[in-house]
């Protein structure tokens, strides 16, 4: 048993509460375990600059943590953004294009804001599994409004955590797991059970074939959980 009750392959509690704010398109507050995020989504009826004139649309993303976000202040992030906010924006940028009609979508952008408001491991991956369903609610008030024809995506997508702390492989790793994990990955999947991003790295030594196969399946594992509350709360 973990510090915090769970078995190895067992994700932390997960509500994600839709419309979270009354003027984006699409908005939610996702929590996972004590991480909590909020993710928005605001159309802007012009493409990327690359693809003007190319009929296709463009999703992207910026994320950042607010200054109460974690145990000592976090600075915020006013004329330029860190590394590693770069890097996670980017990646939740890239996982939910991955699952979107560029064309269906028309010559209009979705930007999805990932605020963390309170952060215990996980921040990135909470932030595609709810940038996901702000995604699908800002579509689909752009299908109300009888601005698009359907809902421009393909798939259902999330992520997960998971690592090797103490020998052991666990999913979903809080920030006291995180902080010592000898092994620490990031998974995206969709719900064909296709892996849109892998990353992974090897804190403190490598880890094994058998490891990575089980990483793996318990990641497989959490993202369908993770999809199965995504669909819950899309269909409600």
């Amino acid at each position: 048993m973990r510090y915090d009750g769970r078995q190895n392959d067992e994700i932390r509690p997960v509500k994600i509460t839709p419309d979270y704010l009354m003027h984006p398109a699409g908005s939610v507050l996702i929590e996972m375990g004590d991480t909590k995020v909020i993710c928005t989504a605001s159309v802007e009826e012009k493409t990327a600059r690359h693809l003007t004139g190319t009929g296709q649309g463009w999703v992207t993303a910026e994320y950042g943590m607010l200054p109460g976000s974690t145990g000592s202040r976090k600075s915020r992030e006013r004329n330029k953004v860190d590394g590693r906010s770069q890097e996670i924006q980017r990646l939740v940028g890239r996982a939910l294009r991955s699952v979107v009609d560029m064309e269906a979508m028309g010559e209009r952008s979705v930007w999805i804001d990932c605020d963390v408001i309170q952060a215990d491991g996980g921040t990135r991956t909470a932030s595609i599994t709810g940038g996901y369903v702000a995604l699908v609610l800002a579509f689909r008030k752009l299908v109300e409004e009888g601005i698009l024809e359907k809902v421009p995506v393909t798939n259902y997508i999330s992520a997960i955590s998971v690592g090797i702390i103490d020998g052991e492989v666990r999913l979903d790793l809080p920030y006291e797991e995180d902080s010592r994990a000898g092994v620490d990955m990031n998974i995206v999947m969709n719900d064909a059970g296709e892996y849109v991003e892998i990353q992974g790295t090897a804190e403190d030594g490598a880890f094994t074939p058998e490891e990575l196969r089980q990483m793996l399946a318990f990641a497989k594992k959490g993202c369908e959980e993770l999809m199965k509350i995504q669909k819950e709360v899309l269909e409600a």
